[in-house]
Formats: structure tokens, sequence, C-alpha cells
């Protein structure tokens, strides 16, 4: 079966004063892929997840995700409505409003962000608060939450949305080790059900079962691109071998 492609990036280029934080970054997606991004710190991962759903728009490039359209340089408010709605974002801080629940961090996006009636809002929250494990946490504030489970809070909140591509940000780095192992079964879960995810860890193991295909970057570029087998065993490019090796006997 060939799959349509959902996403597609093109040039992306983002500069703060004289640094160049994205390179003409260009990226595609199929309806159900799971993309991974490596690389070291300041390489432009977070900054390239920010941009695709434009909370850190670029300065030039284009961006397609199923049929709504923005060229950087000229877009208008409507154009980042439509993208944002197309994009569920999990933050690796997490990202919850201290001073409201569980379930009500995930129904504020769904009410204003989706302009559904509170009600309906409520019954789609404890949905996927019960799906990711937490229907007994609907009540808690962040501040009675583990830091495994903020971060399902954060993910149910981005999978309300209902998007077409989940955005994950390092979204185990700030976790002990004894909430990881539960939040990337989680992910596994989700990845299982076809959902389309582009995704920065530092988690290889766990990036070589799960993806499509894993994507180095350095200094704001793409350095090399291509399946978990290639990236993570047979790399073409002695930058990307050397940082994986660093990485795996770390």
């Amino acid at each position: 079966m060939v799959r349509d492609t959902i996403f597609s990036a093109r040039a992306l280029t983002r500069r703060i004063g004289d640094s160049v934080i994205l390179d003409r970054v260009s990226l595609d997606a199929k309806k159900g892929d799971i993309i991974t991004l490596i690389g070291p710190s300041g390489s432009g991962k977070t900054t390239l997840l920010r941009t695709l759903n434009l909370l850190s728009p670029a300065d030039s490039g284009e961006l397609n995700i199923s049929g709504s359209s923005v060229n950087f340089e000229r877009y208008s408010k409507k154009q980042v409505t439509d993208i944002r709605r197309k994009t569920g974002m999990v933050f690796q801080s997490y990202n919850l409003f201290n001073n409201l629940t569980a379930l009500q961090n995930i129904t504020e996006g769904i009410i204003y962000g989706k302009k559904v009636p509170a009600a309906q809002a409520k019954e789609i929250a404890e949905k996927y608060l019960n799906d990711v494990g937490l229907a007994d946490k609907s009540q808690h504030y962040p501040l009675n939450l583990s830091g495994g489970q903020k971060q399902r809070v954060g993910i149910a909140r981005a999978l309300a949305l209902e998007p077409e591509i989940l955005l994950l940000d390092e979204p185990t780095s700030a976790l002990d080790p004894e909430n990881i192992g539960g939040v990337l079964q989680l992910i596994r879960k989700i990845a299982a059900a076809g959902q389309t995810m582009i995704i920065s860890t530092h988690e290889f193991s766990f990036a070589e079962k799960i993806s499509d295909r894993v994507v180095f970057m350095e200094a704001g570029k793409i350095i090399e691109a291509g399946t978990p087998q290639t990236i993570f065993h047979d790399a073409g490019n002695e930058r990307t071998r050397h940082f994986v090796n660093k990485v795996k006997h770390y």
C-alpha cells in the first residue's frame, strides 16, 4: 500500500543574531511514519520541532502538513492556526499549568484550540487520561504527580487534539530511570496505533526499535538520514558514526 506524504518541510532556515540555528533543513514524512531526530545538544533538534508547529517560526522556508501550507517569509494568522491544529507537542519539561488539574490541563487545549464545548472536552480528556493510565489522577495537580505522570499528562494533552503529527521533544530527558521505561512503552503503544510522530531522543535502543527513519543533526543541518540499521550500525558519514559510538558507550 502506498502511503501519502503527510508532512513536508523545505529549506527551513532560522537565525538568532549571527548564529544559524536551522540551516536549510528539509524533511518529509508519510502517514504513520516514526522519524527520530538525534544529535548533540545545540544541533537544532528542539528548534526544528518548535518550528514545525510554529512555536518558533523559521525566517524562511516552506512547511506543508496535510494540505495546510506556510511560506515563512509571508503567512497569515489563519495559516498558523491551521498548522497548529494538525500538530501536537510534547515538551521535555512537561509545560503543564501548575494551577490546573491533570484533567483541566487537557481540556484547556480542546476548548480553546478546537472550540469544543466544555462538557464534550471533559469526556475527551477523560478518555485520553484513561488511555495513558491516569484515570485516577484526573483531579491531581502537577505538583502532586511524579515526572513520569506529568509526561503522561503532556502526552494525553497532545493526543487529545487528535493531531496529524505528534512532536515529542526529548520526552524522557527530565525523568528518573524508574519512569523512563513506562513513558517509552506508552510511546510504543501510540506508534503501534499508526500515529505519525517526530521524536527527538537520546534513547538509541528505543529509537532503533520504533523508528522508520533516523535523522542525525549537527549545527542546524541534517548530516545524514536513513533507516535505524544504517544510522546506528552502518552510517556513511564519519561524524554520524563518531556521535553514535560515543553515545552508545557513554
